[in-house]
């Protein structure tokens, strides 16, 4: 199984690349985040005829997850299962054979102490008890998508520059431990456990040529998953101006991709 994760910053600006990206990789599993568009405006006719089923939790110009797979997914779940009345799309969930898929968009939190950054935790928090409460750390399950939290400073070109700030702060970085606490391994970083390889560059102060980067954009799994997992990537020539599609602008952040044996 291939399954891949990419923040793709509106799909309707990124719909060429990310169409010339499915016909090159043929991902089993695509998580996608930060679609920027509704349901009824997400391109499904399109991801169709490329061979892909998707569930999608939609919202206008913010947010949006969606599940992309070679077959149909099922029980489907929008939100998370808590009494908050919250309103961003940013979680989505199905089963695709027997793995559990989970795909999440982490709020961004914007300054520590801000209204943002409470929003950040708490979602962060709920996250968690929803994972708690329904799924098992012995089942095959997988968790995809932005974080917005760099695990720890060998996910940080600069440490100094981001120390403290909503990526890098020890409560962003608290949340995203206790998900691996409870039993998810990040298959990235054990593949690669020295690091310094980012799927993040701000568009800004030439930032990717310089590798300035952040890896926020995570695949996180349970054992049973996990143990299978061959190889894990970031693709950073998507990332360049003129890779992919037509060669539009690129999205800021580059896929991520995992390979588990059958």
């Amino acid at each position: 199984m291939i399954l891949a994760t990419w923040n793709v910053n509106s799909i309707r600006s990124r719909r060429e690349r990310l169409l010339a990206w499915l016909d090159r990789a043929r991902p089993d599993v695509f998580c996608l985040q930060e679609l920027k568009c509704t349901d009824e405006a997400f391109p499904y006719d399109e991801l169709a005829r490329a061979g892909y089923h998707a569930a999608v939790s939609g919202q206008k110009t913010y947010n949006g997850v969606a599940i992309l797979a070679q077959s149909e997914p099922g029980d489907v779940c929008r939100r998370l299962d808590d009494d908050e009345a919250d309103a961003q799309a940013r979680f989505v969930s199905a089963r695709v054979g027997a793995v559990a898929v989970l795909c999440v968009y982490v709020p961004n939190g914007q300054v520590v102490g801000s209204e943002a950054w409470a929003y950040k935790l708490a979602w962060l928090a709920r996250l968690a008890k929803h994972v708690r409460k329904h799924y098992s750390p012995g089942e095959p399950l997988v968790l995809c998508g932005d974080t917005n939290v760099a695990r720890d400073d060998l996910d940080v070109d600069r440490p100094a520059e981001w120390a403290d700030t909503v990526i890098c702060h020890p409560d962003a970085r608290a949340g995203l431990h206790g998900l691996l606490d409870w039993g998810l391994a990040d298959v990235f970083r054990d593949k690669h456990p020295e690091g310094k390889t980012y799927s993040f560059w701000d568009y800004r102060n030439l930032d990717f040529p310089r590798n300035n980067g952040l890896r926020i954009d995570h695949i996180l799994a349970t054992a049973p998953l996990a143990r299978r997992c061959v190889s894990a990537e970031i693709d950073r020539e998507e990332r360049k101006v003129g890779q992919g599609g037509e060669g539009g602008k690129p999205s800021d952040h580059a896929p991520v991709v995992a390979v588990f044996q059958d």
